[in-house]
């Protein structure tokens, strides 16, 4: 979709509040929000990037398919909210960067502060809750946790520098697998 600037519309009420609709109205997951996140900090980048820089950041709480960063780049920049260019020679890669459109849709969710439940998925939870043996699913569990934990104390330790954003989320999943491993070592004895 091409996006026109509302000043090419003239003084037509009905045709800025169109554009201002088609603008406003793209449907944006949290994981539209994430990519947009992803291609600010990265700019310019290929998905391929985004893919990267995804899974030593945001995957240790957001997962988000490789496959649908790929397509999230294409709607974003269907939206606007992306540009788009094309490699002239070699792969002819899709490389990103943050249109106004797109900064301004991220700095509107930043702002949002509503609270929204968390989404949260256990495989290991979801087993004992129909039924699997606590004590045998607990000792998986338990060390995988201990294995987090420990991957997310070497990082707060060796990046005193890191952005207070990225510091906060790290500290909520330090504090996230102090809890499970506490709840898994409860279950194994």
């Amino acid at each position: 979709m091409a996006i026109v600037p509302p000043e090419s519309f003239g003084s037509n009420r009905a045709n800025r509040t169109l554009w201002s609709r088609s603008v406003s109205s793209a449907r944006l997951s949290n994981t539209s929000y994430v990519v947009l996140g992803l291609v600010e900090a990265c700019q310019p980048a290929t998905p391929y990037d985004l893919k990267r820089f995804a899974e030593i950041s945001v995957f240790n709480f957001w997962s988000v398919p490789h496959t649908q960063i790929y397509s999230e780049c294409a709607r974003l920049a269907g939206e606007g909210l992306l540009d788009e260019k094309r490699e002239q020679t070699g792969r002819r890669r899709r490389i990103y960067r943050l249109t106004a459109a797109g900064r301004k849709a991220l700095g509107r969710w930043r702002a949002d502060s509503s609270f929204e439940p968390l989404e949260f998925r256990d495989p290991g939870l979801i087993k004992i809750f129909f039924g699997a043996d606590p004590a045998a699913i607990a000792e998986a569990q338990l060390d995988g946790h201990e294995r987090h934990l420990r991957l997310y104390e070497e990082l707060h330790a060796g990046n005193p520098d890191m952005p207070e954003g990225m510091r906060l989320a790290l500290e909520a999943g330090i504090a996230h697998e102090r809890e499970f491993v506490r709840f898994w070592r409860r279950l194994t004895g």
